[in-house]
């Protein structure tokens, strides 16, 4: 039995191959990030969003938040796929197997989407942190609750008196009201006793008795419900958009890396390109 070793021999100017060039990666992840920055800028501005820091945001659709999702979709596929037909195109080609090549571009596809994606996450993390940071703080911050940002609308109804304190803090209250709020979503509802210590809440601040004010606390508790329902369904399509988007993204960047490779190449796209046999799918022995 007769064992035939190849061994390759590259001149002194070209280094070794290797699998995996940072240049066209990073590059194709930068066009990527830049695109999709872009795009969803663009989204944004024409009101393709799943939520919004606006009041009206209640009244977006499930049609409005599923089409907001598709475009994200949208945006993932265009920007992930220029970046990764980027980053195959300009990869250095080097002495390789047919199929060896075929897998290099599609891995420098892919580390391009990885890049990408990191990238965005912490910029994404960079922006809140400074955000965070530059919010004002004050001696109330610790009487803020998790509601306030989303039952806002409803603690300003639940607590607006017939007529106009001056100088009225009722940080403490609305605090302690958001919190009795957010149990309205769950199974058994808000317990009788909170719900009877929410009317002297209510009745102390705005002045209001007898049928008005649990009138008043009845009709708040059925909207802070709605309003929870509405923004968890629209946090689930957001996060199933986003996790979707990110793997479409991953696979669209391996081909259109590879199709990159194959115009840097000279060859046709590979969808009308036949694929020469090898000798074993020949029979050749």
């Amino acid at each position: 039995m007769t064992t035939i070793e190849e061994e390759r021999i590259y001149p002194g100017h070209m280094a070794a191959p290797r699998y995996l060039g940072w240049t066209p990666a990073i590059a194709g992840a930068l066009i990527a990030t830049a695109l999709s920055a872009v795009l969803i800028a663009f989204g944004t501005a024409i009101g393709l969003g799943v939520a919004s820091s606006a009041p009206t945001w209640r009244d977006a659709s499930v049609a409005l938040w599923l089409l907001s999702g598709i475009y994200l979709i949208l945006v993932s596929l265009v920007s992930f796929g220029l970046g990764g037909y980027v980053a195959g195109r300009i990869r250095t080609t080097m002495p390789a197997a047919d199929g060896d090549i075929e897998f290099r571009n599609g891995l420098h596809g892919l580390a391009a989407w990885a890049i990408a994606v990191v990238m965005t996450v912490l910029i994404t993390a960079l922006v809140g942190s400074a955000t965070l940071a530059r919010a004002p703080s004050t001696q109330t911050v610790h009487a803020a609750s998790a509601a306030e940002p989303m039952l806002s609308y409803e603690l300003d109804r639940l607590f607006r008196p017939a007529r106009r304190t001056p100088n009225a803090e009722t940080a403490m209250e609305r605090a302690e009201a958001g919190r009795i709020l957010l149990a309205s979503s769950s199974h058994s509802g808000v317990a009788a006793e909170d719900r009877a210590y929410l009317v002297h809440l209510v009745n102390g601040v705005t002045g209001l008795a007898g049928p008005d004010v649990e009138r008043r606390v009845d009709n708040i508790i059925a909207s802070a419900k709605s309003a929870i329902a509405r923004s968890r369904r629209s946090a689930i399509i957001a996060a199933f958009s986003v996790a979707a988007s990110i793997l479409l993204g991953a696979v669209v960047a391996w081909f259109a890396a590879c199709e990159g490779g194959r115009h840097r190449d000279g060859a046709g796209p590979g969808w009308l390109t036949n694929r020469p046999l090898t000798a074993r799918e020949q029979g050749i022995p």
